[in-house]
């Protein structure tokens, strides 16, 4: 009788250990987007359930564009809000397979339906950014 309440202990602590180390990466993770964030002070994460690594690669994706845009009049850059859509989306069909989606501009709604660990909204600046994916299945033809 004892052994199995001495076994149901160590599962309970293994269990509760394997909890705390998550919480811990979660912490950490936070904290690297949040020093992200800080050195680049314009970009704001609004909601997201994606992969840290993932997120730095919408970021750094998204300012080289902005910062590849020449200032037109006045100084004022033109933002090409499809082109920045179609950078993004290519982007993440290449690194991590398709069928992602984007959506640029400074004003729009939205509500959509994505995969686990595959949804980010952010701003750089007034540019609001959602980028999502979504599992396709093929469509089965009878024949």
């Amino acid at each position: 009788m004892m052994e199995g309440a001495e076994e149901e202990l160590e599962r309970r602590s293994k269990f509760l250990s394997s909890l705390i180390e998550k919480k811990k990466a979660a912490d950490q993770e936070q904290k690297q987007v949040l020093n992200y964030n800080n050195n680049n002070n314009n970009i704001r994460v609004r909601a997201s359930d994606m992969a840290i690594g993932m997120q730095d690669n919408a970021f750094k994706c998204s300012t080289e564009y902005l910062n590849s845009i020449p200032p037109g009049n006045g100084s004022v850059k033109k933002i090409d809000s499809k082109l920045l859509a179609l950078t993004l989306k290519k982007k993440f069909d290449c690194l991590y397979g398709p069928t992602w989606h984007c959506i640029v501009g400074t004003s729009f709604g939205s509500y959509v339906t994505h995969s686990s660990g595959c949804f980010l909204y952010f701003s750089i600046d007034k540019v609001h950014v959602l980028l999502f994916k979504t599992v396709v299945d093929p469509i089965k033809i009878q024949h």
